[in-house]
């Protein structure tokens, strides 16, 4: 399983005009080659009576798994330079259509090809890219009297407070890197000269957008 990896942030659209041809990227997070078609054969049933709807799709942590397909546009015009611009922003697990309603002026080659990865590319700062790092959760429990010092050295360290809980003891749960868990258990021992409870819970991916 991947440390560290980026894809789009959000499933959405992006749309722009070229020689009056409206072209609209389609973009989504899958997981699975079944999650791409199915995506795909979504976008298509939406828009069945455009000209085109040419996908691109990566999937897997080693990219694995990727098509392109010009659906009617000239061989090598369409999908192939949408899944250029995925592989050269090295996102994973990302599906795109670009949806073409022809304005009836012909583009030729080179302008298909410049026009399907611009959607793409310019689709892709729309809405968004984002940093998926494996994080381990950590509990830290402590009394009252060390939340004041706990939390200010949280806050101006590297680690990433999810949620602070108040009973009869304060229980802090933090995103930590997986391959810093020990560092941590240290860090917040010294912090609290070892009266901290600490146990580790479940692990996760946090996103920071890019």
């Amino acid at each position: 399983m991947l440390q560290q990896y980026l894809t789009i942030k959000q499933t959405g659209e992006y749309e722009m005009v070229v020689q009056k041809s409206r072209f609209i990227a389609h973009f989504k997070r899958t997981e699975t080659e079944q999650d791409a078609t199915n995506f795909i054969l979504s976008i298509k049933k939406e828009h069945w009576h455009a000209a085109h709807n040419c996908a691109a799709y990566l999937i897997g942590e080693n990219d694995t798994i990727q098509k392109a397909n010009d659906d009617g546009e000239p061989s090598g015009t369409a999908g192939v330079p949408m899944l250029e611009v995925l592989k050269k922003r090295g996102l994973k697990d990302t599906c795109v259509v670009v949806t073409r309603y022809f304005g009836g002026i012909k583009l030729g080659a080179g302008g298909l090809i410049r026009a399907y990865g611009r959607a793409v590319s310019t689709g892709l700062e729309s809405i968004g890219i984002v940093k998926r790092t494996r994080v381990q959760v950590v509990h830290t429990t402590v009394n009252y009297t060390w939340l004041g010092k706990l939390e200010n050295e949280l806050h101006t360290s590297p680690y990433i407070i999810k949620t602070v809980s108040y009973t009869d003891k304060v229980t802090i749960e933090t995103y930590v890197e997986q391959h810093l868990v020990d560092t941590f258990h240290q860090w917040v021992t010294a912090v609290t000269n070892g009266q901290a409870v600490i146990a580790n819970g479940d692990t996760s991916y946090l996103e920071t957008p890019i």
